[in-house]
Parts: structure tokens; C-alpha cells; sequence
């Protein structure tokens, strides 16, 4: 569907443009070759899930080359026409290489100019920072031009979001609630006795498509569900459902996503079977408390390294720091952006800055991870949260808590 003005999730992309180009004077980049999968969500509103690329002229509309099946959907479902929707294939004059290359030059007066582009590394699987054969590729076929990393130009412009994509992530956790009461209301009164990790992770997958979800976004394996031995692994973040059986005594971690227009919705909620022993309480009560003090702490001004040195002191008072994992985030953004906290300008090329000074309107998800593998028994909190002046505002609204079914 068209981006009209006149709704709760409106952004005005060729503002957006605007300002890349503005950046690119600055910058004296001719010509800006897209290759991320979150730039192709920042700047065309589409999904994108094949390899693609969008070409970014000094002014006017951008252009995106995709594989040539999915072109004239991205037409329909983008806020760009047919004349700035490419498809490439792989026939003579057709393919992705050839084609943008020609169209870059149309743009670079002599052919002689600074293309900036998008290359680095990421942890995050799909990233879309061009190949060591792209760049060689582009770089001949650009010869007479200098291939410039300008990544960093979109990377500054989105860190701080607009109304109409905080709106996104609202109504992404509004639908991810949903799921999650699916999943209360299907586990419920011995309901989860038998069930299996896949089949809660699809139970929490229809209720949430038919809220309007259009993708569980996550790439550690859709919805993330872990029982029993399977929860202490919560400091690893990655949990993908397995066919083992939920049993009564064990702790459940059910960590599901949804998808609307692009904007992402993430939360997890903790979970014993049938019963819990003293210990396992203890360890809840301790998680529980530290998400609560850190969701109070989060406000613009503080950084990563400030909020984890404040956090790690109190779990050291309580006596569970060596369950606690000293991270409390994880970075969002549009589908694409889903690991990066505020700029790679860090000690380390390509990772969060520790020392990054949260602004108001950054949105990221308050991400934490208490694993006690020894013990088999872990938790996790995941919700997308908007910095405020003086606060967070928390968009998933089901409540905080390790509940016993």
C-alpha cells in the first residue's frame, strides 16, 4: 500500500532523500550505491528479501535494481514508480553489475567521479555490505571513478526515528501482545502438557498474522521458544524451537516477532511449568528486578557502558551477577537494522560505541539475558523501547513477570 500523509504511519521519504543527498554534497559523493538490507528498507518503504541494490543520483528519486521476479511487486508496495524499479537478470546487458554501473555513469558527468558504498562486516547474517566480487566487479566497470565506504552517511540519518516509524514499532508490539496472549490462553489450566516448542512457536505465529504480522523477522529461527535445559542457553540469545516436549518443573522462555510495514516488534516472556521450586524463584525474583530497575533507568543522555556499570552493581548486591550477561540492548531499526546500537564509531570497527549517548526518539530494544546453564533454568527480556527526555516508553505492553502455569 501507498505512503499517504494523512495516516498514523506516514513518512515523508523524499525528505528522507533529500537529506541523504545533502549528505552526499557534503561529503562530495557523486553517486550512492545502496547494497544493505537496511538501507533498502530506509530509503524504498519495501521488502526486500533478494539481493538488491538502490541507486541514490545527486538529486531526484532514488532507483532500485532487485531480481527481476520481484520488481513489479516492489512497484505496488514501495512509494517509487515503475521508472525507478529495476529488475536484473542474468542475460546479456540484464545483469545487476552491468546495469547499475551504466546507470551510476549516466549521473557522473565524464565518468569520472566518487561513488560512495556500503562495505564493512557485521555479525548479523544478512547485512548486505557489498562482496569482495561486487566491489571488484563495480570497481572495473566504474574504472575512472573512486568506490568510497559511505555507509555512514544513512547510518546517521536513521538513528534518530520519526514519528511514522515509531508508530511502526508500536503497533509491531501491539500485534506481538497479541501473540503472546495466544500463547497464555493456549498453555493455560495443563493446556501445555504434550506440546512441543514448534508447535507454541506456531500457535504464536498465527495469532499473530492474523493481526496483521508480516514476518517473524527474527533470523535466529523465526519465533524463538526454549524449555527446560534449553533456557539456560538464554545468554546466547538464540533459541529456535526444537521438537523436544514442554515438562512440568521447567522454567519456559517464549520469545516471539512480528513485522508491520517494515517496523519491527520483539518481546520475551518467562514462564514455569506446573511448578517451581524455592531456587528457581529466587533466580526469577532477581530477573525481574533488574529489568524493572534498568527499564527505569534508560533515558536520553546515559550510554550502554553507564547503564550496564549501574546494572552489573545491583546484581552484584543481589548476589546473581555471574548470571547476568553486561549487555542490556540490542540495536533496531527499520527490517534490515536489527543488531547495531547507535553509530560503528566504537574501539572496535563495525560494533556498538560502549560510550554512545542515547537521544531522544532512538528506538532499540531493551534486551537482556539471565542464564544459569549449571541449574538449567534462564530468562529473557526483549521489548522495543523509544528514549525519551527523561524515560523509555515501552511499546509492548504485556506485562513483566515469570509466571507459573
Amino acid at each position: 500500500m501507498k505512503n499517504t500523509n494523512n495516516d498514523p504511519y506516514f513518512i515523508d521519504f523524499e525528505e528522507r532523500i533529500k537529506k541523504v543527498q545533502s549528505e552526499m554534497q557534503r561529503e562530495k559523493i557523486d553517486v550512492y550505491l545502496g547494497s544493505r538490507l537496511r538501507t533498502l528498507s530506509w530509503t524504498s518503504d519495501a521488502f526486500c528479501p533478494w539481493r538488491s541494490f538502490v541507486v541514490i543520483p545527486p538529486e531526484g528519486k532514488p532507483t532500485v535494481f532487485t531480481f527481476v521476479i520481484d520488481a513489479a511487486r516492489i512497484v505496488r508496495e514501495s512509494w517509487l514508480d515503475e521508472d525507478h524499479v529495476r529488475g536484473f537478470a542474468p542475460m546479456g546487458g540484464q545483469d545487476q553489475i552491468g546495469q547499475i554501473a551504466d546507470f551510476i555513469l549516466e549521473h557522473i558527468p565524464g565518468g569520472r567521479g566518487r561513488v560512495g558504498i556500503e562495505s564493512g562486516m557485521s555479525n548479523y547474517l544478512p547485512e548486505g555490505f557489498l562482496t569482495h566480487y561486487e566491489y571488484e566487479q563495480y570497481r572495473d566497470a566504474l574504472e575512472g571513478c573512486d568506490l568510497v565506504n559511505a555507509h555512514g552517511i544513512i547510518d546517521r540519518l536513521s538513528l534518530v526515528k520519526d514519528e511514522g516509524t515509531i508508530n511502526r514499532f508500536r503497533e509491531a508490539s501491539r500485534i506481538v501482545d497479541v501473540g503472546h496472549r495466544a500463547v497464555f490462553e493456549a498453555m493455560k489450566n495443563g493446556g501445555w502438557k504434550g506440546v512441543t516448542e514448534t508447535e507454541l512457536a506456531g500457535i504464536a505465529a498465527l495469532a499473530m498474522r492474523r493481526a496483521g504480522s508480516e514476518w517473524e523477522w527474527s533470523f535466529t529461527g523465526g519465533n524463538e521458544i526454549a524449555s527446560g535445559y534449553r533456557t539456560g542457553y538464554a545468554g546466547g540469545a538464540c533459541t529456535p524451537p526444537t521438537r523436544k516436549e514442554l515438562k512440568e518443573g521447567e522454567p519456559l522462555l517464549v520469545d516471539i516477532h512480528a513485522m508491520f510495514k517494515l517496523g519491527l516488534g520483539d518481546h520475551a516472556h518467562n514462564y514455569f511449568l506446573g511448578k517451581a521450586t524455592d531456587r528457581q524463584m529466587w533466580h526469577a525474583q532477581n530477573f525481574v528486578k533488574i529489568v524493572e530497575a534498568t527499564l527505569k533507568t534508560y533515558r536520553a543522555g546515559i550510554s550502554p557502558s553507564s547503564l550496564a556499570e549501574e546494572m552489573m552493581a545491583l546484581a552484584e548486591e543481589g548476589g546473581f551477577a555471574d548470571f547476568m550477561v553486561p549487555g542490556f540492548e540490542h540495536g533496531i531499526g527499520m527490517m534490515g537494522d536489527e543488531w547495531r546500537i547507535g553509530l560503528n564509531d566504537g574501539p572496535f570497527p563495525y560494533w556498538t560505541n560502549p560510550e554512545h549517548v542515547y537521544q531522544e526518539n532512538e528506538v532499540l530494544i531493551c534486551a537482556m539475558q539471565y542464564a544459569c546453564p549449571d541449574e538449567e533454568i534462564g530468562f529473557r527480556y526483549e521489548n522495543p523501547i523509544v528514549i525519551t527526555k527523561s524515560g523509555c516508553e515501552i511499546t509492548s505492553k504485556y506485562p513483566l513477570g515469570v509466571e507459573t502455569l
